[in-house]
Parts: structure tokens; sequence; C-alpha cells
């Protein structure tokens, strides 16, 4: 039995009916582990012999449990921009290469609740600021269906460890689309939560407004169990909602007859890979034969989104970034004459080449003369996109879109190019600006490398991406797909 291969639920309910141990579990993925992570570079910090030590530990306790978390001796992978405590979390960046965090992020912390195993802390654009792990302090992660190809991002070791099989789920984060391209460009499931549903507590911060935690699964199930451990109210982070969590599970193996999908014409549009246009709509046509009904909307200010968010998110970046000084924690440069050549050298040397383009492009939006040109202007777009959103919803239940406008690109490609780079966010970014909703599903493939389907919710409504996109994959199910590495 080749336990790597088996989802969360499925290993989940092995160590419930005490088939099988944590231990075991977790040594068929080290074994995983040790043959494709060195092709793949997905772990900033590999913890698995920290995680076959934990699940010993968890075989004793099993012994005498008589009520058994849903994710209790299962692995998971973190990204490595939520806090961990005791363990290393860099944010890919040498300016926090040996921080240690005092404290778990919320997610951790329920997370631990429910007793999952950390495997390792994955690789990402340096403060989850680029499209594909390329930007990273250390190395760049390799896509696993294709090693000379990018794994997308920010949260690209996150998206080739579930892809690869290095792990059966990943906790990412997505300011962008940072959760949803990778998944696209990997071939996994990758969940936006509604700004809010998810606490960021303990997320190291890049643009407070759009920053959210979110999942990487093999299967929409997945999705549904960790989406209920992980979402709800948290005292500790001001922006997190107080609404309602539903049971995600009860939306599973539903009939999705009657649910009216919108088809936006502005992310149809030239510069859309032509294969991946048809992929994308013959999968909608699916949805229509079980009994949704297709509608064709028009959002009109989202093709504006990408150059409103490439104001506001460096803007808050340039002022989130501001505490790397020095000062308190973290990186500091070791030759200087005075405290302002200290902070200057500290901060050339710790961020990378990304980071400081984006903390320009921020600083000079938010400078006195400028604000009210660029950075209030492009708020005021943030809120028609809202509008746009607000409006689709009342004709339609979901809106589906491509993920990406074509797949994974080649390591190098783009890296010269930011524009190209930033372009391979278009169809994710405004589901950000709008704080709703999305989720990227695997729904085909094109010249080997997989294509990802766009599945965006109303606020709160993530039952209905679950629902949808449960069905979807019921027709065409890609879960047992592993690359050959």
């Amino acid at each position: 039995m080749e336990l790597w291969k088996k989802s969360l639920k499925e290993l989940s309910e092995l160590i419930k009916s005490k088939e099988v141990k944590p231990s075991e579990i977790v040594e068929s993925f080290a074994k995983r582990t040790e043959e494709v992570e060195p092709k793949i570079n997905s772990y900033v910090t590999n913890l698995i012999d920290r995680a076959l030590q934990e699940a010993k530990e968890k075989d004793d306790q099993l012994v005498s449990m008589e009520s058994i978390p849903e994710l209790f001796g299962v692995p998971v992978a973190i990204k490595d921009n939520i806090s961990t405590k005791d363990i290393r979390t860099t944010c890919s960046s040498k300016i926090l290469e040996n921080y240690i965090p005092p404290f778990d992020a919320t997610v951790i912390e329920k997370l631990k609740e429910n007793g999952y195993i950390i495997t390792g802390k994955t690789n990402l654009d340096e403060f989850a600021m680029g499209s594909s792990t390329e930007n990273s302090a250390f190395f760049v992660t390799k896509n696993p269906w294709d090693l000379n190809r990018v794994p997308g991002g920010s949260s690209g070791g996150s998206a080739a460890a579930v892809a690869a099989g290095i792990a059966p789920a990943a906790l990412g984060s997505d300011t962008g689309g940072s959760i949803r391209q990778p998944a696209a460009f990997c071939g996994v499931i990758g969940l936006k939560p509604t700004y809010g549903r998810v606490s960021r507590y303990g997320l190291v911060a890049f643009a407070s407004s759009l920053d959210q935690i979110g999942t990487f699964t093999r299967t929409v199930e997945d999705t549904a169990i960790l989406m209920n451990i992980i979402s709800g109210k948290d005292p500790k982070d001001s922006t997190s909602a107080n609404v309602d969590v539903p049971d995600f599970t009860t939306y599973l193996g539903k009939d999705i007859k009657g649910v009216k999908i919108g088809i936006p014409e502005e992310f149809f549009v030239e510069g859309l890979d032509p294969q991946i246009k048809d992929i994308v709509l013959n999968s909608a046509k699916e949805l229509e034969k079980e009994g949704a009904q297709l509608v064709n909307i028009s959002m009109p200010t989202t093709r504006y989104a990408i150059e409103a968010y490439y104001i506001i998110a460096p803007s808050e970046a340039s002022s989130n970034l501001a505490r790397y000084d020095g000062v308190r924690y973290g990186y500091r440069t070791s030759e200087y004459k005075d405290l302002e050549e200290m902070y200057s050298k500290t901060r050339d040397e710790g961020f990378g080449a990304e980071v400081k383009r984006r903390i320009m492009l921020g600083t000079y939006s938010l400078s006195s003369g400028y604000y009210d040109a660029y950075y209030l202007k492009a708020q005021k777009v943030r809120t028609l996109i809202y509008k746009d959103f607000m409006n689709a919803f009342e004709k339609v239940d979901i809106i589906l879109t491509p993920t990406t406008p074509d797949v994974a690109f080649k390591i190098g490609e783009k890296v010269d190019d930011p524009l190209q780079m930033y372009l391979s966010d278009i169809f994710t970014v405004s589901v950000n600006m709008a704080g709703v909703p999305g989720i990227s599903i695997p729904c085909g493939f094109k010249g080997g490398l997989p294509v990802g389907l766009q599945l965006i919710g109303k606020p709160f409504d993530e039952g209905t991406l679950i629902k949808v996109a449960d069905r979807f994959t019921k027709i065409k199910d890609f879960s047992k797909n592993f690359p050959e590495i």
C-alpha cells in the first residue's frame, strides 16, 4: 500500500480504524520525500525527521484514544511565511533567514488541536512577492510535471509538494493569486477563502488588505476538511470576520442542477491561449450537462485589476516591510558607520530585487504629490471591481474563468520581464481586490502540463464553490494523476 498516494480523508480513516499507525504514514511520505525532494526543492526547512519522531509519539497516544480528530497523525506542509513556534520561518528571505518565531499562527494552533504533523516549511517567492518561486533567496522550486518549468508562485513550494506526493495537503497564502496560480500550474486544488474567513494572525504580512491563508489538496473533500479546521473568527485578528462557519463537508456530493454559472467575457480575451480557452469552456459545458445553467456576463472594470493591484499591493508592502531595519530582529549588516547606513545597508543586503522593486513602487505611490494620483485612484478602481462582482452575483451563483492565461512557463523565461511575470496573475488578482473566495481545480492538460479552472463565489459562500468543484471532480478526477519524477 503506497500511503503517500492517499488523500487526507483516506489517511484519516485508516488511522481512525487503527489499520495504520501515524508512523507508517509518515514513513511512507519520508521515503517519497527522499526520492523526489532533491529534484523539486519544495522545502526550505525539511522537518521529516521531526515528523517521524512526533508520529511515533502519536502511535502511543492512539492506543488509548476513544475520539480521534480528523487530522490526527496526518502530515501537512506549511508555507514558510506562516509562523510556527520554535521552527524557522524565513519567508524565503535573507533578512529572516534565522528567524524562529516564539508563537504559532492561529491556523497552526487549530491544526495542532486536531493532531496534525508538520513535514516541512515550503519555499516561496520572497515575502510572497512573485508568480514563479524564482524570487526565493535560497533556491528555485521546480514543477513536478516538468523540472524545467516553474511551479507558479508565490506558494510554489506548497503546490509542488502536494503535486509530487511529498505531502497530502499544504497551507499557502494568496495575495493576488498565490494559491490558485501555482495550483493550476501543478495540477492540484487550491482554495483562497473569502477575506476574513481564515485568521491572518501569524501570517507574515505582504499586503494586509489582500492577504489570505488557504489550502492545497488533491481532492475537494480534503479542501472541505481543512476549511472546517482553519476557518472562524479570531480575537487576535481584527480583520477576521464574525461569520458562522458551516460544515463544508455537507456540500460534498450535492446536485448542482439549477446553479447559475457566469461566464465573463472579459476573462476570455486576447492573451488567453486558445487551447486553454477551449479546455475551460468545454469544462463549463460538462457542468451544464450536470444541470448547471451557463450565463454570459460582463464585468468591465475587472480589466483594470492588474494595474490597480500593482499600486495597492506594493503600497501596503512598503509599509509592512518597513519593520525590517536591522534593529529589532532579523538580518543586520556587519559593517556600518552610523544608524542611517545600518538601515540602508541592512535592507539593501537583506532584500532581493523583486521585494526592493515593490517597496520602491509602493513608497512612490504613497509619497506626497502622488498619493491622490495613484493610490487613491487605485482604491476607487478597487471599489468598482467589487461592485462588478456584486452586480454579477445578482444574476449568477458563481463565476467560471481560466485560472491562468497559459500553462507553467520555463524557469528563467520571465525573470527579466517583470510585466510579463505580473500578467500571469491577470485572472486571479480581481478576486483578492474584491475579497471574494476563489478555487482552482485541474480541468485538463496542454502538452502534458496541467490546466486550471477557476470558480469564484459570493462572499463567505465557499460552500457553493466546494459543491460545484466536487461535482466537476466527479466527472473528471485528476486526483490520482501523479507526475513521473
